[in-house]
C-alpha cells in the first residue's frame, strides 16, 4: 500500500499525500512513494498537467515529530534527519524538473519542510483555512524544505525572515501578497478549481507549456545548492540540545498532534 495515491483524467494526473491519521507527516517511506509516482510521470507523454493535492484535515504538518524522536531514542537522528531533508530535496527538485506543469491545491496546515511540495508547484491555489508556518524555532531545527530557498527566492528575504525569525504564520491572504500563492478559492472549489486549471494547461501546446514552466524556474543549479545548504544545516542542528529540548516540548505541549501507529493509515 502506497502512502501516496495517482488519479488519471484524460490528460490530466491528480497526486494526492495520503497518510491521513498523521495529517501528511513526512516520513521516508511517503517520500519515497511521491518520488516513484513522479518519476512515473516523468516520462509519460499522455500526461499534460498535474495536480498536487492531500487527503484528511492538513496538507502537510511537516516532519513527523514522534518519528524524529523515535530515532532520537534509537540512536540515528543524525542520519534519519539526513536521508529524509536528502528525499524531500529530490522530491521538491523532481516537482521542478516534471516536464507538466504542476497545480498545487491546498488546504489547512502546511507547516514545516512541507512548504517545498507546495511551492516547486507552479500555480498555488490556496482554501481560505490555509497556512503555512515554520515552526523551527519552537522545534530547534534549521529551517529545511525551501524557507530560505524558495520562501526567499518567491517573497524576498525580508519577508522570509519574518516568518522564520519571528515563527510568524502566514495565513491565506499574505501568501498571495508575498507570491508564494496564486489566489484563494473557497474551500468546497478548491479541487475542481485546480482540476480546471490542470485541464486548461493540457489543451495548450505541450511544448510551449514546458518551455515556459522551464525557463520561469530559472537557474535550477543555484535553486539545489541552496537546498543542499539547508539539508547540511539541519543535519547539524538536528541532535543538539536546543533541537532535543525543542521536540519535546513540542509533543508534551502541542495537543493538537496526532498520534496515531506509524503506517497505519497507509490506505492509497
Amino acid at each position: 500500500m502506497s502512502l501516496v495515491r495517482v488519479e488519471r483524467t484524460d490528460a490530466v494526473a491528480r497526486v494526492v499525500l495520503c497518510r491521513v491519521g498523521m495529517q501528511n507527516a513526512l516520513v521516508p517511506e511517503l517520500l519515497a512513494d511521491l518520488l516513484a509516482a513522479l518519476a512515473d510521470l516523468q516520462g509519460d507523454a499522455s500526461c499534460r498537467a498535474v495536480v498536487l493535492a492531500a487527503d484528511g484535515p492538513a496538507f502537510s504538518i511537516g516532519g513527523d515529530m514522534r518519528r524524529f524522536r523515535r530515532e532520537r531514542e534509537r540512536g540515528d537522528l543524525r542520519a534519519y534527519g539526513d536521508a529524509l531533508v536528502g528525499q524531500l530535496n529530490q522530491a521538491i527538485l523532481a516537482l521542478i524538473d516534471l516536464p507538466q506543469p504542476v497545480v498545487a491545491a491546498v488546504h489547512g496546515l502546511v507547516t514545516g519542510g512541507s512548504i517545498g511540495l507546495v511551492l516547486a508547484a507552479d500555480l498555488v491555489m490556496l482554501a481560505p483555512q490555509a497556512m503555512f508556518k515554520a515552526h523551527y524555532a519552537t522545534a530547534g531545527f534549521g529551517p529545511d524544505g525551501g524557507w530560505t530557498a524558495l520562501v526567499g527566492r518567491l517573497a524576498g528575504r525580508r519577508r522570509a525572515a519574518t516568518a522564520l525569525l519571528l515563527n510568524r504564520s502566514i495565513r491565506a491572504e499574505e501568501a498571495v501578497a508575498w507570491g508564494l500563492a496564486n489566489e484563494i478559492v473557497a474551500a468546497e472549489a478548491l479541487h475542481e478549481a485546480a482540476a480546471a486549471a490542470a485541464r486548461k494547461i493540457a489543451i495548450y501546446p505541450a511544448g510551449t507549456m514546458r518551455a515556459a514552466k522551464s525557463l520561469l524556474w530559472g537557474d535550477r543549479a543555484q535553486l539545489a545548492a541552496d537546498l543542499a545548504a539547508e539539508r547540511a544545516r539541519f543535519v547539524e542542528l538536528i541532535a543538539a540540545p536546543e533541537a532535543v529540548a525543542g521536540v519535546d516540548a513540542f509533543l508534551r505541549d502541542f495537543a493538537g498532534y496526532p498520534d496515531a501507529p506509524d503506517l497505519e493509515d497507509a490506505k492509497c
